[in-house]
């Protein structure tokens, strides 16, 4: 990439008299393009409780355009009413030689993900999203963006964190400001169009599956779907989707949590929508079959209940959710199932995906989006998951960093060592469930519940109190919390999540004999896994499937990285086998 121009910064009060007086501000010989290019703009103002809220806009005239906000805007809107009345509202006025059109609207929209990703912003207005595809100047997006970010980040570090920290943040990694790649978008528009469909011929019931395997980007696009949806039911861009109702569910207590931040900061909530992101439980409880929402999008619908417990009483969520929602939009991995009241039958799913399929509705993402590394290296992975064989582990020409410890003391110590490295990002400890722990319980005679090998431990995830602990804290997902490097992490805190090394511990549950990996469910503490689940024909184990998913769901959180050590000896020598290459080639 070839060594761009910086970006033209103006920083000026948010007032009348500030704008009207705009090129007294603007002096030097650079002006012209923050008065006479197409511009980026924040307005943002600090609140008593030291947030910000902050509007982004993009426009090619800055002049006229700050004068509409100010002298129109207020009378029909109240984010803009705020900023009229404040006296410490401020403006950043942002311009480049290379702007254009279309690169201002893609620095405007990803300038909305970042800014939504910031912990010390409470509200982020004028919530478009235009995302560009190709145009002349599109692959100087990045290296521009980054130059403007860096600069904001000079002149006010509280607003503008590095871009590492915003990076690392679940709110980030599942914006729906993220670019969609091709893939997404063909998938996004194909759902929109059935929707469509079905809303006008007045269908219900309509069932829409999305599958694709860990990575592949389902989260971003039902978040971006969802946004969208929610966009244009408030407009009459689109007679069809207009005044609409749509909720967003999931059956994962960390996942919702990063979904009511992003509905929170983008205003999606509001008194009359304070649940349109639940769980499927409570959209349950509270709605019925006579009074349908237009379209419920479900994200991991692989972990909807389908037998009755405790607060859910029915015998398949999404047969219910089915009945109150006339489309429903439902993201599926069989190979992320983890528990026994999650299985289906395979009477039951496989029919589901055939109709879906017969109709048009069955989508399927391939593209792995997650881990950064070869292909050789994807496929060394899988075939340890999918086949439960060992091969030689090839070398990653992407830099993905794919490695075997002789001692789990030695990875702990390596990952700490990522996690305190700014530009490693978030990495953590995994391991399998083999190791006990009750919630909201503590053990006799110790501390924590914990993971043990040999002389080492370190407690299970959710049990260290959070250092420095503020009212944000409480948003955060367990990786993103600091004092969770001393912490191991299991599939039930960090399923949809990314790390960008995960270290995984392969408990006693999975062993390597005569050739191959088993499972062995006399090992697992996971017995949401290892009870029998009574089906059609009779009581049955399903461990084999749902520890194998487990082991699934673990060794594919790493985007630049995967540690492992396995407390099975047979795995763990194989292990070290492959890595060094020792393995007879097949």
């Amino acid at each position: 990439m070839k060594n761009l121009p910086s970006p033209i910064i103006y920083e000026i009060d948010y007032n009348s008299n500030a704008i009207k007086n705009i090129e007294n501000s603007v002096t030097d010989k650079k002006a012209k393009y923050i008065l006479d290019y197409p511009t980026v703009y924040i307005v943002n103002d600090k609140n008593k409780r030291q947030c910000f809220s902050v509007y982004i806009g993009e426009t090619t005239n800055i002049k006229r355009r700050s004068f509409e906000h100010l002298k129109n805007d207020p009378d029909t809107r109240e984010d803009w009413e705020k900023f009229a009345q404040s006296s410490t509202a401020k403006m950043f006025v942002i311009g480049h030689d290379h702007f254009n059109k279309s690169l201002t609207l893609d620095i405007e929209n990803k300038l909305m993900q970042y800014m939504s990703s910031v912990g010390t912003v409470d509200f982020v207005y004028n919530r478009r999203y235009n995302q560009q595809n190709q145009y002349y100047t599109s692959s100087e997006l990045d290296e521009i963006f980054s130059k403007i970010w860096r600069n904001l980040h000079a002149k006010n570090k509280e607003l503008f964190p590095v871009e590492s920290v915003i990076k690392d943040s679940a709110i980030f990694k599942a914006s729906p400001f993220n670019k969609l790649t091709q893939e997404q978008l063909d998938a996004k528009d194909r759902i929109l169009m059935r929707i469509e469909e079905s809303l006008s011929q007045e269908k219900t019931g309509q069932l829409i599956v999305v599958e694709g395997e860990a990575g592949s980007g389902k989260t971003v696009l039902m978040s971006s779907l969802f946004y969208e949806l929610q966009q244009l039911s408030k407009t009459n861009e689109n007679i069809l989707l207009d005044d609409i109702s749509c909720h967003l569910l999931v059956n994962h207590d960390q996942q919702l949590k990063i979904y009511q931040q992003i509905a929170t900061k983008l205003g999606i909530f509001d008194s009359k929508k304070s649940d349109i992101v639940s769980k499927p439980t409570h959209f349950i409880n509270t709605h019925t079959s006579e009074e349908k929402i237009d379209v419920a999008i479900v994200d991991e619908a692989h972990l909807l209940l389908t037998q009755g417990k405790q607060a859910y009483r029915g015998k398949n969520q999404l047969n219910d959710i089915l009945e109150r929602a006339k489309v429903v939009v439902a993201v599926f991995d069989r190979n992320q199932i983890l528990t026994t009241e999650q299985y289906w039958e395979s009477d039951e799913l496989l029919p589901i995906l055939h109709n879906a399929n017969l109709e048009k509705n069955l989508i399927n993402l391939k593209n792995q989006l997650r881990i950064n590394a070869s292909e050789r290296t994807i496929k060394w992975i899988r075939s340890l998951v999918d086949e439960n064989v060992v091969t030689n582990i090839p070398e990653d020409t992407f830099g993905y960093e794919l490695k075997v410890f002789s001692s789990v003391e030695t990875m702990y110590e390596e990952i700490k060592v990522k996690a305190q490295n700014e530009d490693s990002g978030i990495s953590r400890m995994l391991a399998t469930f083999d190791w006990p722990y009750v919630d909201k319980r503590k053990p006799e005679g110790e501390d924590y519940w914990r993971v043990k090998v040999g002389k080492w431990s370190l407690p299970w995830n959710l049990q260290l109190k959070p250092i420095g602990k503020t009212r944000a804290h409480k948003q955060l997902s367990w990786a993103e919390q600091e004092q969770t490097i001393n912490e191991v992490g299991s599939t039930f805190t960090i399923q949809g999540f990314d790390l960008n090394y995960a270290a995984v511990i392969i408990g006693p549950s999975v062993k390597y004999r005569n050739g191959k990996i088993v499972f062995d469910r006399e090992a697992s503490h996971n017995k949401k896994a290892t009870q029998r689940r009574t089906l059609k024909q009779g009581k049955e184990y399903l461990a084999d499937t749902l520890l194998k998913n487990e082991l699934n769901v673990l060794l594919t959180r790493g985007v630049n990285g995967l540690y492992l050590y396995a407390v099975d000896p047979q795995l763990q020598e194989v292990l070290l086998q492959a890595q060094k290459g020792e393995l007879p080639h097949e």
